[in-house]
């Protein structure tokens, strides 16, 4: 599909949310992924300024047809926890209705967070695919940052959350967070065919983006080769 893939990455205090200092200290990646001919696209981790990322579709002509959340933290979809509140879902939505993909086991995290509906959200399963106009976005339930983290997998794209990061993964000390289950996850995700880019969930490194095997071969979380390796180096 890569004619036809619409993909954008847009890092908060940079290319949307100018200005706004926790978008800027947070640097998290907003992504826009679309057909470039049916012109229907989604936001994966709407959060900060959603109007800005709404212009940002219509400065493309792409029409917003739907929502894929990694996770629940507001950060990435907005909502309140642990004393911050940030704008996210819920300003997205009343702008623009639109369903809100999820796994399953972080429904209820989203919408305790955000205050959304249980209308607005679709809630999936590990491998289940949401179809965007003709694209193919592949929905990889990763658990350990939170218990229905996911990733999206499209057209050699791996779209990685705060599950894996170039360098470093995501923490698992907040609720819900599981350290032997993201140990799971990122074996997981090492094991994928095909060299899929790693776009993450913030820019916690100097490069944006790379390689699978550039980050399986640089990146210290895959170093422990056991689940007891991992216990020494991450308790």
């Amino acid at each position: 599909m890569s004619d036809r893939l619409y993909f954008r990455q847009l890092l908060a205090g940079r290319d949307f949310a100018v200005g706004d200092p926790v978008a800027t200290q947070m640097v998290n990646f907003a992504y826009l992924i679309g057909d470039t001919e049916t012109r229907e696209a989604v936001i994966v981790d709407p959060a900060y300024a959603v109007g800005d990322l709404l212009n940002v579709l219509a400065e493309d002509d792409m029409r917003l047809t739907g929502v894929l959340a990694t996770h629940h933290h507001p950060d990435h979809v907005g909502g309140t926890m642990m004393g911050f509140t940030l704008p996210g879902l819920a300003e997205l939505l009343a702008l623009q209705p639109v369903p809100v993909h999820v796994n399953n086991a972080e429904a209820e995290w989203v919408r305790r967070t955000t205050g959304v509906s249980d209308s607005d959200l679709r809630g999936h399963d590990h491998d289940d695919v949401v179809e965007v106009g003709a694209v193919p976005i592949r929905l990889l339930h990763t658990p350990g940052h939170t218990p229905g983290s996911q990733c999206f997998l499209v057209d050699g794209k791996l779209v990685s959350g705060d599950t894996l990061f170039l360098e470093g993964c995501g923490r698992t000390d907040f609720p819900g967070g599981d350290s032997e289950a993201i140990y799971a996850s990122l074996q997981e995700l090492a094991k994928l065919p095909g060299d899929p880019v790693v776009y993450p969930g913030h820019q916690y490194s100097a490069d944006p983006s790379a390689n699978l095997s550039h980050v399986r071969d640089t990146n210290f979380v895959f170093q422990p080769r056991n689940l007891d390796e991992w216990r020494r180096m991450f308790g």
